[in-house]
């Protein structure tokens, strides 16, 4: 489990990245580099960074899910994600 001042801190540059959006593509189609300075550095999509929706996890993230492949496996095994079932033979 991560810790929720890292999980915040996704959370917040998420709302940033979202809000700025179309005035950072309005700058960057009108080549204003000067205006992109002044933004805010974690409005930037570049600065955010998968994490597991539940846990929090930044490693072993699987896009298709949303979350990580511990989280994953486990509700596989308990049927909570449906079409996925644990191999066995």
């Amino acid at each position: 489990m991560a810790k929720e001042s890292m999980k915040a801190r996704e959370r917040k540059r998420q709302r940033l990245v979202e809000k700025y959006a179309e005035k950072r593509a309005a700058l960057k189609a009108a080549g204003d580099w000067e205006g992109l300075q002044k933004l805010p550095k974690n409005s930037s999509k570049v600065r955010l960074h998968n994490r597991c929706q539940l846990t929090g996890r930044p490693r072993g993230y699987m896009r298709q899910f949303g979350i990580s492949r511990v989280t994953f496996r486990e509700m596989a095994v308990f049927g909570l994600i449906p079409g996925v079932t644990k191999a066995s033979w």
